[in-house]
C-alpha cells in the first residue's frame, strides 16, 4: 500500500487547507473530492479507494474542503462567498502545477466539480459520484434541509428525519458555526456549467441514490457522460470496496 501524505497550504484568503495524497510524485494524477461532512480520510482512504486508484499507477490527491477534516474551520463570515470551494479547488490545481490530471467528486465534491469545471477548469475526465441532476439544480432545499440539523442539533432525536444527518455530523465532529456560514455558499449549477464537460464524463452512482435525484438524467445532460452503477445508498456505497474498483477501472480503460 502506498505512503498516505498529509500537506497543507494557504488559500487566497489565507485560509489554511489541508489534502492528502498517494501514490508516485509525476505519476498521473487524480484529484477526488469528499462529500458534505465527511473528508478525504474517510471518503477516500479508509475503505481502500484511493489506495486501489493509486494501485493503478495515479497520483491521487484528495484535498479536505474548508470545514471539513484537518481544513481550517473558520468563523469568520468573509471567509465564505458564493462559490468558495470551487475556487479552492482552482487554487490548489494552480498550487500544484497539474497540467493534466483527471478529477473527481462525491455529493458535494461533486457539485464542486460541477462549479469548477464551469468556470474553467478543464482535466483531462471527471467523475460525478453520488449525484443526480436534481441535486445540482435544487440546492435551496437540500440547503435548508442542513440548517435546519444544524439548528436542531441538540434537540433530535431518533425517528426524526434529520437524525442520521445530525448522527453523521456528531461522529465526524463537524464544527456546526463554520458549518452553517459555509452551506449558504453553495450555488445551483449553471446550465453552461454541465455543457462544459466536454471531457469524458462517469457518473458513478448507488444503485439504490436517490438522494440527489436521478443519475440518468444527468448523464443527459451532459455532453460526455456515461452511467456507471455500484451498489448501495448514498450512505453505504461509499463504505463499499465496489465504488474504489469502479473509479480505477474507469479511470483504466483509456
Amino acid at each position: 500500500m502506498s505512503e498516505i501524505e498529509s500537506h497543507f497550504w494557504t488559500a487566497s484568503d489565507g485560509v489554511e487547507l489541508h489534502y492528502h495524497a498517494m501514490g508516485e510524485e509525476g505519476a498521473p494524477t487524480v484529484v477526488l473530492i469528499h462529500g458534505l461532512f465527511s473528508d478525504s480520510l474517510v471518503n477516500w482512504i479508509k475503505y481502500g479507494h484511493a489506495a486501489k486508484v493509486a494501485a493503478q499507477g495515479y497520483r491521487v490527491v484528495m484535498p479536505d474542503l474548508r470545514v471539513h477534516g484537518q481544513s481550517e474551520k473558520s468563523h469568520d463570515p468573509a471567509h465564505y462567498p458564493h462559490g468558495v470551494l470551487g475556487r479552492d479547488l482552482e487554487e490548489l490545481v494552480a498550487y500544484l502545477k497539474l497540467d493534466y490530471y483527471d478529477l473527481g467528486g462525491f455529493s458535494l465534491g461533486a457539485r464542486t466539480t460541477v462549479q469548477a469545471v464551469g468556470e474553467g477548469l478543464r482535466p483531462g475526465r471527471a467523475m460525478l459520484m453520488g449525484m443526480g441532476l436534481q441535486g445540482l439544480t435544487g440546492w435551496d432545499a437540500r440547503q435548508s434541509f442542513f440548517i435546519d440539523v444544524i439548528d436542531r442539533f441538540d434537540e433530535i432525536k431518533r425517528g426524526d428525519p434529520a437524525f442520521m444527518a445530525a448522527s453523521f455530523m456528531k461522529t465526524m465532529k463537524i464544527d456546526r458555526a463554520a458549518a452553517r456560514l459555509l452551506l449558504p455558499s453553495f450555488t445551483d449549477a449553471k446550465t453552461q456549467w454541465l455543457d462544459a464537460f466536454t471531457m469524458p464524463t462517469a457518473v458513478i452512482c448507488g444503485t439504490e441514490d436517490r438522494d440527489n435525484g436521478d443519475p440518468h438524467a444527468l448523464v443527459e445532460a451532459l455532453p460526455d457522460g456515461e452511467l456507471v452503477e455500484v451498489p448501495g445508498t448514498h450512505m453505504s456505497s461509499v463504505a463499499k470496496p465496489e465504488l474504489g474498483e469502479a473509479i480505477a477501472a474507469w479511470l483504466g480503460r483509456a
